[in-house]
């Protein structure tokens, strides 16, 4: 090229305008555009799913042989497609486990997409891989797991427990070899449905443990059901269950776990992150002996959608389980884990990246400041239920999860109140099931969440 300088080479080679997509500079305003002015406003509470035919008439046909162009594909996503799409960063949006991240981890991924870095492996990605492993670490001091201890971030729970439990049968495997009836895993009625799914992939049976009064998974009761068995190669604990934020007994489950040789799984995708909480840390003594956990970014931690913590204590377990080998993979680099090697992935987008921006730009203190006004937030709730005569309150939060009921409603009159409120724009909070009866639950994840503002929607919609 002459005498062309290289960073005249490098505009050179990657212009703007392409042969086959043309000078694309207003696709890419149309959507910076919106996404910053997105970034810095509340979302529409009233935002919420439409019928499938309504959105069809409204939206029309979008693959089309020429294209409609960004500013019509832009106006129709922001005007239909948005609309129609509930809005979990409301403060008031208190249903099933939504989500609130920071300004600072929205728009960071915005940076994640622009950047397209592939992050399965170390020699794509390492410079991507080592800021998120950064964030990892961080949840690794949390949890007090040695030098051996590595994950990687992926895109949800589901996954997570599902890499994890794959992982712990591999090792089973290993050391054991297969029962004849095949492998068994050990979990509570209340652990999340995301378990069930896994040990059915896994083609493995589920040995469910009955839970105490409180709805705790217990050492005693697992080292009962557990009895003279050898076909059980996983334990699952919840570190906060979905319906009802409990925290299983983590040291005694970490007893029987270790006394029988047991792949011990906690699952903490909402309520792990609450060991950034000081005031909280106690109610998790004994996970530092687990071989396993998984926590959410995307619930409680402040990060967009879709990202799942998975980390093993011992990470050369997990890449035994899980590192995949092909004559075009064979220049990786192994003397790091790669992300591809510690759950069931290859190729990968760096959805760590957001959580670690955000921790950086904000620091580990106000994330357990956060974390604490929820819990707060959640126990000035609770206690206001339980003043009010019209309500009951069912369970008392352990981390920040109220559950309660009206008495005397039917399912269809919880049903009609929470779709009022819904379409109104006020609360979102849906109807659940404890102990065989409908029942209300509210999860507070949002720190902006106002507890007086919802008990006072609660007292004025109820009687």
């Amino acid at each position: 090229m002459g005498n062309v300088s290289p960073q005249d080479s490098f505009h050179v080679r990657y212009r703007k305008t392409s042969p086959i997509w043309g000078d694309e500079s207003e696709a890419v305003n149309t959507a910076l555009t919106w996404a910053v002015h997105r970034t810095v406003v509340a979302s529409d509470p009233k935002a919420t799913a439409r019928d499938a035919a309504d959105l069809a008439r409204d939206v029309g046909q979008t693959i089309t042989k020429d294209g409609i162009g960004a500013r019509r594909a832009m106006e129709l996503f922001d005007t239909v497609a948005l609309p129609a799409s509930r809005a979990p960063d409301d403060p008031y949006n208190l249903a099933y486990i939504p989500s609130a991240p920071t300004r600072a981890a929205v728009a960071f991924d915005t940076v994640v997409s622009t950047a397209n870095i592939f992050g399965g492996t170390w020699e794509a990605g390492s410079g991507a891989i080592h800021l998120e492993n950064q964030a990892i670490a961080w949840l690794i001091s949390l949890l007090d797991w040695p030098a051996s201890a590595a994950g990687a971030f992926v895109a949800g729970g589901t996954l997570g427990n599902l890499s994890a439990l794959a992982a712990a049968r591999h090792a089973a495997d290993t050391s054991r070899g297969r029962p004849e009836g095949g492998w068994f895993l050990a979990c509570s009625e209340g652990a999340h449905s995301s378990v069930a799914a896994a040990a059915q992939i896994l083609d493995v049976g589920v040995l469910t443990v009955p839970t105490d009064a409180r709805g705790h998974l217990t050492g005693a009761a697992l080292d009962e059901a557990l009895g003279a068995r050898t076909d059980v190669f996983a334990v699952v604990a919840s570190a906060g269950t979905t319906n009802t934020g409990i925290v299983d007994d983590l040291a005694d489950i970490a007893d029987v776990c270790e006394k029988r040789g047991l792949w011990w799984h906690v699952d903490g995708a909402y309520g792990g992150a609450a060991l950034a909480s000081p005031t909280a840390r106690a109610m998790f003594a004994g996970i530092e002996r687990a071989d396993s956990f998984i926590v959410d970014p995307h619930k409680w931690l402040f990060a967009p959608y879709d990202c799942c913590a998975l980390i093993y204590r011992d990470a050369a377990r997990a890449a035994a389980a899980h590192s995949q080998h092909a004559s075009y993979l064979e220049a990786i680099d192994r003397s790091q884990f790669n992300p591809a090697d510690l759950a069931i992935h290859l190729s990968r987008r760096t959805r760590g990246l957001p959580l670690w921006f955000s921790l950086a730009t904000h620091g580990t203190e106000a994330y357990g400041r956060a974390i604490d006004t929820c819990m707060q937030t959640a126990r000035e709730i609770a206690d206001g239920i339980d003043a009010l005569e019209h309500l009951e309150l069912l369970v008392p939060p352990e981390l920040s999860v109220v559950t309660f009921r009206r008495p005397g409603w039917s399912r269809a009159e919880y049903a009609r109140w929470s779709h009022r409120l819904a379409t109104d724009g006020v609360l979102l909070i849906v109807p659940t099931t404890y102990e065989e009866e409908t029942a209300l639950r509210i999860v507070v994840v949002n720190p902006l969440t106002r507890a007086d503002f919802v008990l006072k929607i609660l007292s004025e919609t109820m009687r």
